[in-house]
This record gives structure tokens, C-alpha cells and sequence, in this order.
């Protein structure tokens, strides 16, 4: 394995706050929701209990020229749309194909695809259903167009571990660069889940919040009175070069990848460890490849769902690697801004833990009420200044499955 530093030299992110990662990023620390009250009337035809997500603010399908749109599920394009505005954001590199790669993650795929070509067997029958239904459904697509449309031939992976995907995305780019493998890496992950299955869905589990008359306040991590997430969808996406040759092109370096861990807890299909074993060890596995320790670290992106037992579980695995001084590091949990998009949801804060350390301050959470003291995290309504001196930030994702994943950015 290469001991080169890999570097960040272009994001992009397509959200509920906005679509461009300067617009969500400017959105985020003016303490802006993305969610809303549904206006489709599918939510009142099936008598959803949960009328509200965190819809993505620019249809990808509205900046994406219409025959691109059209071959592509929501999920793929909000993938491409987020591409596009990193690989440009990196200064488009130029890169032998067999050199670029692609790692890139959802957590469901292409459900509206799979689920409109259902309705239309059902309705109109088989001669109906478009033929290009299964490349557009396949878990894989993103990836694959992302490879088609830059041309990557080094590879194009795709994983799929719910809501750590694309926070694993991102370490095995890092990983497959350090292996060599590749001089540059489009990494991140995508969702377009919010449809009426599985707001169904999460919702018999228990698992969305019933705020349907307050759904800008309703994703509230580490409140008291938390209970559930809101359903989010998206892209983030990270150019990840070797500093190598992300300096011999003369490229902007945002942030260098230090470190990456994944691992998986073995407890529960949907209940993470209550004890936080598998998640510390992830922690511990970032900060070890990031050859960091546990008093380095400045700042950390929360996974923070705004579950009555995600956000307290959460925070005994972090005092299990911070100790006490977990109460002192500036947390952010941005899925009270966002809603949790899932598969999306780790690269999108991938992006703006890169911003945050670019631009010395943690972003709010907002709707905190009275906090829970069972999760007693350093939270601000308001940024919170990381002040000056090297920064060292960690993003968590853990997912259904028993899957946990953290990566580890720090400023050049």
C-alpha cells in the first residue's frame, strides 16, 4: 500500500437545502430546514401516516438535459448532478481513463423506477414496461453512468449498506488510491427513496417522525423530545486525487483524507449495538489509519439521526474513544437541517465536514429543545468556531445491516 497523502480537490452536493454545495453549505449555517409537507396526492390516497420529507430543493431532472433524464432513475441523476459540479469544481482533470475510478454507494437504488414499472405490468401490461427499466433500477447505475459519462475505466464500484454507504464509499476510495489503483477517484453516494412504500414503511417500524404539522422542526437530534428521523434524499460527491497528482496539475486541495474505518456490529438487522462497539471501533480504526489519536480531533459530523435510541448509542460509543473530553468537541448533526438521506446521507456530510474544516466552524443543529442528557454532545443552534491551528475532523455513518463507517479529513 502507497504512503501518499490522498486529497480532496472538488465536491459537489445536490440537497434539500439547495443544489450546488456552496448554496446547501451557505443554507446550513443560516439554520434553514429542507423539509415540508408533501404536495402529492398519493400521500393522502394511501392514508400515509407521515406526510412530510426533506425533498431534494433543485430537480435534478430540471438541470440534467431532458434525453440524459430520462434514461436515468432520480437517484442516478441527483448522482450526476453532483458529479458534474465536483468534477468541475476540481478543474475537470485531465486523468488517463484507466487511471480514474469510480466508488459510489445507495442505499435502495432506483425505487421509483422499480416501482413505476410495477404499476405499469400491472396497469397496462408487459409490452408497457420500458426496456431500459432494469438499467435504470440496478443499485449500480449511479456508478456505471458516473463511469460512462467521465469516461472511468480504472473501475466503477458500487456499495450498498444502507445508511453507511457512502461514507464507505469514501474509505475504500481511499483505500483503492493508496492501493494504487488509480490517480483519481470520484467517490461519494445518492438516494431518491421518498416515495410512498417506504415512507410506509419506515414509518410502521417506527422510525419517522410524526410532526406532520411541524415538519421543518421535526428532525431534532439530541432533543428530549426527538422521535424519528425524516426521510431525505441527494448526492454528494468528492474528487479524491493522490496529492501527487493533484499537485503536478496545480490543483486547489481542500482537504486531505487521513483516515478511514469500517466495520460492522454482528447485533441487531436495524438496531445498532447499545453499547457502541462496532461504531468505536470504527472510530478508532479512522484515527489509527489517520496515524491521529482520539486528542486531535476538533470536530465531528454526528451521525445523529433524531431516533429515541440512535442518538444516545451514538453518543456512548464516542466517550468510549474521547473519554470525557467528548463533552468538548464542537458536534454537529446536520440531519436536523437535511433529514437523513440515507445512503446519500454520508457523503453529503463528507462534504460539509470538508467545509467546516475549510471554513473553521461547526454548522448549527438546529431544533434542539431542551437536550436529552443521555446525549449530552457540545451542540450550537448557532456555528460554533473551530479556531485556528490544524483541523482534524471525523464524519459517522452507521446503518441497518450492523454497518458503521467513519472517515477522517484534515485541513492541507
Amino acid at each position: 500500500m502507497s504512503t501518499s497523502r490522498i486529497v480532496v480537490t472538488g465536491i459537489g452536493a445536490s440537497t434539500p437545502l439547495a443544489g450546488t454545495a456552496p448554496e446547501s453549505w451557505s443554507a446550513l449555517l443560516s439554520g434553514a430546514s429542507g423539509a415540508h409537507t408533501l404536495p402529492y396526492d398519493w400521500v393522502e390516497k394511501y392514508q400515509l401516516p407521515v406526510t412530510f420529507a426533506a425533498e431534494g430543493a433543485v430537480r435534478p431532472d430540471s438541470v440534467l438535459e431532458r434525453p440524459v433524464a430520462k434514461r436515468l432513475d432520480p437517484a442516478s441523476q441527483y448522482a450526476l448532478v453532483a458529479a458534474l459540479e465536483a468534477w468541475a469544481d476540481a478543474g475537470s482533470p485531465e486523468v488517463d481513463p484507466e487511471r480514474l475510478g469510480v466508488d459510489f454507494a445507495t442505499g435502495i437504488g432506483g425505487v421509483w423506477t422499480l416501482l413505476d414499472a410495477w404499476d405499469t405490468l400491472r396497469e397496462k401490461g408487459p409490452r408497457r414496461v420500458m426496456p431500459m427499466t432494469v438499467p435504470m433500477l440496478m443499485p449500480n447505475a449511479a456508478a456505471g453512468n458516473l463511469s460512462l459519462h467521465f469516461g472511468a475505466r480504472a473501475y466503477a464500484r458500487t456499495v450498498a449498506s444502507a445508511c453507511a454507504s457512502s461514507t464507505e464509499s469514501i474509505v475504500n476510495a481511499l483505500e483503492h488510491l493508496r492501493d494504487g489503483l488509480a490517480d483519481v477517484v470520484i467517490a461519494g453516494g445518492t438516494e431518491s427513496a421518498i416515495h410512498p412504500i417506504t415512507l410506509a414503511a419506515f414509518a410502521s417500524m417506527q422510525a419517522l417522525s410524526r410532526r406532520n404539522d411541524d415538519p421543518e422542526h421535526a428532525s431534532r437530534p439530541a432533543s428530549v423530545d426527538r422521535d424519528g428521523f425524516v426521510m431525505g434524499e441527494g448526492a454528494g460527491v468528492l474528487i479524491l486525487e493522490t496529492e501527487e497528482h493533484a499537485k503536478a496539475r496545480g490543483a486547489k486541495i481542500y482537504a486531505v483524507v487521513a483516515g478511514g474505518g469500517v466495520t460492522a456490529d454482528s447485533y441487531h438487522i436495524t438496531a445498532n449495538d447499545p453499547e457502541g462497539h462496532g461504531a468505536a471501533r470504527a472510530v478508532r480504526m479512522a484515527l489509527q489509519t489517520a496515524d491521529a489519536s482520539p486528542d486531535d480531533v476538533t470536530h465531528i459530523n454526528a451521525h445523529a439521526t433524531s431516533t429515541p435510541v440512535g442518538d444516545p448509542n451514538e453518543y456512548q460509543a464516542l466517550k468510549q474513544v474521547f473519554g470525557d473530553r467528548i463533552d468538548e468537541i464542537p458536534v454537529s448533526a446536520t440531519k436536523a437541517s437535511t433529514g437523513h438521506l440515507l445512503g446519500g446521507t454520508g457523503a453529503v456530510e463528507a462534504v460539509f465536514t470538508i467545509q467546516a474544516i475549510t471554513a473553521r466552524q461547526a454548522p448549527p443543529t438546529i431544533n434542539l429543545t431542551t437536550q436529552d442528557p443521555e446525549v449530552p454532545f457540545r451542540l450550537s443552534g448557532s456555528p460554533i468556531p473551530l479556531g485556528p491551528g490544524p483541523q482534524l475532523a471525523i464524519s459517522n455513518s452507521f446503518g441497518f445491516g450492523g454497518h458503521n463507517a467513519v472517515v477522517a479529513f484534515a485541513t492541507p
